[in-house]
């Protein structure tokens, strides 16, 4: 187990150099699934190592359920500082598995509220509220229906800022959120920060890539980047977002600047890894480096304590 177990806390920041890179070198929907992926492996390796350093501290406890040779001392050798390591990590883990459960309880909640407010309305793809705030986002698809594959949600003050054709790239746009799945990478990001606040930073980046990916579609179904690029601007100076940082929206939080940018810009190349001799590559091969290192780190701590748990234990 050795210091191994430690790897998978800090390897995190082998992935902060390709976030800013993969957005601006990569096509949306490339970076969006390489960051969620990063970021997913990332927050589940050192999830884990935490509760490797858990099962260590808590065995050293007076009262703990464990067997009592879980508390033998050539299991607290497998772990350096176990004292302090283990004990620290079991607080440590308290505070990700909270983290974690409350973003996942406020996303199912959301969920549920937003389709409760559907209820009684026609059984459309598009849902519009009547509602003096401007808002538009895409919900998720439960049983039943047009349900089934996800209701794209607008309000008529959104509506009413926008004219034929913006209205057109905003249904095309939130379709894109949906077709995508992108609830599940944003879910993903936003759980991976809670994890690990070392990759807080890549929950950003993913939430504007997904925004960039849905932007993209959108423009290319409407065919005006032009079109595009002023629908965004103008729901975002009217907008208040979406009910939760785990839904895609039309004109959620972030750089609406630099999305207006890219969309009065070239269309992205359409590469899912940069070239090694750049920049970007190389960040590239960093965090991938880094996300191979954390999933072999974290497997060899865990092989190492489940033999010297089986070892210390008897049948």
């Amino acid at each position: 187990m050795g210091v191994f177990v430690f790897l998978p806390l800090v390897l995190p920041l082998t992935a902060l150099p390709i976030v800013r890179l993969a957005e601006q070198h990569l096509h949306p929907r490339a970076a969006t699934r390489l960051l969620s992926f990063v970021g997913g492996v990332l927050a589940l390796c050192s999830t884990l190592c935490l509760g490797l350093l858990v099962v260590v501290g808590t065995a050293q406890l007076p009262g703990n359920p464990l067997p009592d040779g879980w508390s033998d001392p050539e299991v607290r050798a497998a772990v350096p500082y176990d004292e302090v390591a283990g004990k620290a990590a079991i607080g440590a883990l308290a505070v990700v598995a909270t983290g974690c459960v409350a973003t996942l309880v406020r996303h199912v909640t959301v969920r549920r509220r937003a389709q409760a407010a559907l209820v009684g309305m026609p059984d459309s793809p598009v849902a519009v509220l009547p509602d003096g705030k401007a808002y538009a986002y895409a919900l998720p698809g439960g049983p039943g229906g047009c349900r089934a594959r996800g209701r794209i949600v607008v309000s008529t003050a959104m509506l009413d800022c926008l004219n034929a054709r913006e209205r057109q790239a905003l249904i095309a746009h939130e379709q894109a959120h949906l077709a995508g799945r992108h609830h599940r990478y944003l879910l993903v990001a936003q759980l991976a920060a809670r994890a690990n606040p070392l990759l807080h930073a890549l929950r950003g980046a993913v939430a504007y890539c997904a925004e960039r990916w849905a932007d993209e579609e959108a423009a290319g179904e409407v065919g005006d980047r032009r079109v595009m690029a002023r629908a965004v601007g103008k729901a975002a100076l009217v907008s208040r977002g979406t009910p939760a940082p785990t839904l895609a929206g039309f004109a959620a939080p972030g750089p609406v600047p630099r999305r207006v940018a890219a969309l009065l810009g070239p269309v992205p190349p359409a590469r899912w890894w940069p070239p090694a001799a750049t920049a970007a590559g190389l960040a590239a091969w960093i965090a991938a480096a880094g996300t191979a290192a954390s999933a072999l780190s974290s497997a060899n701590a865990a092989v190492a304590l489940f033999l010297v748990l089986q070892a210390a234990t008897p049948l």
